[in-house]
């Protein structure tokens, strides 16, 4: 019904609920109704379905004013053929995300969710004021037009805006939350698909198209990646080095192999992430830009869920080594996704050693150093979704040495994270807190129930429920 309505955001419900409150204590005259609110933290109860008691009465009332029904017909599961497994005490399953659509050029209408904005339209966040978005709205038609205007040959003005906008959105990318970014993506690899497929392109020109289309398409591999679709992000990633293939591009086909040897690690295949990451070592040749190190901390990362404590020493000194010799080259240039900053290093390498497990007070110093870099990074090196993966390192850290407080301290900016940011790999990394959780018997006080229920609500409400 919340979805049905388009109340699924926090703000939308409670101002909603406030505004029925009112009127039902007008109407009743009831003075205890004035005023009423939910909280940030009980509203993510409620739509995640992790309510174990019923509402206060007073809840009850609004609840049923604002929809026409029971609280006991409101809150009740939904019918067991549309639900995953319960939570058990034994295991703590994330229930599987809505698949994302694939994103090629013939279903591109097909990415958004009914009632969402087409091609032609660009998603704003909330805080948008109607200028922005008319400004906002003014360059994607002028984008459009442009292409359009200089016929079926692609001219400098096409590939300048198009080179513009692609930018724009690798620098966006770690930054915003993916409903605000998803349409413009969709519309740019379009055109560019569009242009390769049925424009006049010269040599030169078809080469940096086939970048930007590369580019884009790495952009929406990582956003099937987010929304918890891994075989559309495969997809899309292998969509990706073909044209960094047809580009002839080292650095571009060694940014692909990245992307998929991070697709994979999160898809709890740990082998196929270390190929991808040592495929991706193999083509890079002679790159010296960041993506080196990256390829270098993903196979640190991978080895260590191997349990292969040497392979994860290695290649975290080959990240140290490539680091050294880094000289920024055309991808680097894009900024935002497209670069692999200090920061997200000490982060990879935090999670290689937590996850190994080798040393738990080396991995809780490391982790507590990607915290505080991630705390002072430049606007330019700073991502909300590495930023949460270093928080929950250092939560698992802390329970590994059995300071529960302080894995708790650690956690919360990632559990205050809206529900737009809830991202597949931050959820999946509070999944990891909640397991460590559990995973000792003897760790049962108030503390860790509490703690473990509020991830459990965290998670019931990622980023893929809103694009439903």
């Amino acid at each position: 019904m919340t979805l049905q309505r388009h109340w699924q955001v926090y703000e939308t419900f409670r101002l909603r609920f406030e505004a029925t409150a009112n009127s039902a204590a007008e109407q009743e005259n009831d003075p205890r109704l004035r005023g009423l609110s939910v909280s940030k933290r009980q509203f993510e109860r409620w739509y995640g379905g992790a309510v174990k008691t019923r509402p206060y009465p007073d809840q009850c009332r609004v609840l049923e004013a604002m929809f026409g029904v029971s609280v006991g017909v409101l809150l009740a599961p939904a019918p067991a053929a549309s639900l995953p497994a319960p939570a058990t005490a034994a295991s703590f399953v994330l229930p599987p995300p809505r698949p994302v659509p694939v994103l090629l050029p013939s279903e591109q209408a097909a990415v958004l969710p009914a009632g969402g904005p087409s091609n032609s339209e660009t998603r704003f966040d909330a805080g948008t004021t109607e200028l922005e978005r008319q400004v906002a709205m003014a360059a994607r038609r002028a984008l459009r037009f442009t292409a359009m205007a200089e016929g079926s040959s692609i001219g400098p003005e096409t590939l300048g805006q198009i080179h513009d906008e692609v930018r724009r959105l690798t620098v966006a990318y770690p930054k915003l939350a993916l409903p605000t970014l998803l349409g413009d993506l969709v519309e740019v690899q379009d055109l560019t698909f569009r242009l390769l497929e049925h424009g006049r392109v010269k040599p030169l020109q078809a080469r940096e198209l086939y970048l930007l289309a590369g580019v884009t398409s790495g952009m929406l591999a990582k956003a099937s990646h987010d929304l918890g679709n891994p075989s559309a992000a495969m997809m899309q990633a292998r969509t990706a080095f073909v044209c960094a293939d047809n580009a002839d591009h080292h650095a571009m086909r060694a940014w692909v192999r990245s992307l998929q040897s991070l697709i994979s690690y999160w898809a709890g295949r740990p082998a196929e992430a270390a190929e991808y990451a040592a495929l991706g070592q193999n083509v890079a040749g002679n790159v010296r830009g960041t993506t080196g190190v990256w390829l270098a901390c993903l196979s640190a990362r991978a080895h260590s869920l191997l349990g292969d404590g040497e392979g994860t020493r290695t290649a975290i000194q080959q990240a140290e080594d490539a680091r050294a010799a880094v000289e920024s080259d055309y991808l680097d240039a894009f900024g935002g996704i497209m670069t692999f900053p200090v920061p997200r290093q000490l982060y990879y390498v935090a999670e290689a050693s937590v996850q190994l497990g080798e040393d738990p007070a080396l991995g809780e110093s490391q982790s507590e150093a990607a915290v505080a870099a991630y705390r002072d990074a430049s606007e330019d090196e700073w991502a909300f979704g590495d930023e949460a993966g270093a928080q929950t390192d250092l939560a698992l850290a802390r329970i590994a040495r059995g300071e529960i407080e302080g894995a708790a301290e650690a956690v919360r900016p990632v559990l205050d994270l809206p529900i737009e940011q809830r991202n597949f790999g931050i959820v999946s990394s509070a999944q990891r807190v909640h397991a460590a959780l559990h995973g000792d018997g003897r760790r049962n006080g108030g503390a860790v129930v509490d703690l473990r229920e509020e991830i459990e609500a965290f998670t019931a409400t990622p980023t893929s429920v809103l694009v439903r």
